[in-house]
């Protein structure tokens, strides 16, 4: 049975989460790096100022997934998270996504954000955009021709919405 554990990301991950963080924009099907960024420019985006990382490890000793959990805007924004995740080909399909995913929102949730947002997802990207939706994220906005796809040229790009509390309970700010 495949056990999969998520905890903090430490620099000591960093090998592993730059070796998926490649394969994954080499595809240039669902990031928008250029498929030449640089280990300085994937070092900052997962470990900058400001930004929580999250590692998925399998059965105890391989890193196979990754987000990151930030707040999508400054000072009056801060209040909605903003997260990115990442998920190596040798492991799509066993629930690693979903498992991601849940977690962020859970922690999202206990760090108080009141929402979540995510401002570019591929609109290709199917089975991403069929897992969002499952974990309670809707479809706000479609961003027309938005993302250059190295195969299928100009795709809509989603900007997907969740509420994390009921807006009734909000503080007033």
């Amino acid at each position: 049975m495949k056990e999969i554990a998520i905890r903090p990301a430490t620099e000591a991950d960093f090998g592993a989460m730059w070796e998926i963080f490649q394969q994954l924009i080499a595809s240039g099907d669902t990031y928008y790096f250029a498929a030449d960024t640089s280990r300085e420019d994937c070092h900052a985006y997962w470990f900058g100022p400001g930004v929580q990382s999250y590692v998925a490890i399998l059965n105890s000793e391989r890193l196979v997934g990754m987000y990151r959990l930030i707040a999508n805007q400054r000072d009056r924004g801060a209040h909605v998270a903003n997260a990115s995740f990442m998920v190596s080909p040798a492991a799509q399909g066993i629930g690693v996504g979903k498992l991601l995913g849940g977690d962020c929102l859970d922690r999202a949730r206990s760090q108080g954000y009141l929402a979540m947002q995510f401002n570019y997802v591929v609109s290709s990207n199917v089975p991403a955009v069929l897992l969002w939706k499952k974990l309670g994220f809707s479809i706000v906005g479609t961003l027309p021709r938005a993302y250059y796809h190295a195969h299928l040229g100009y795709v809509d790009v989603y900007v997907m919405y969740q509420l994390l509390d009921d807006p009734s309970h909000w503080p007033d700010a």
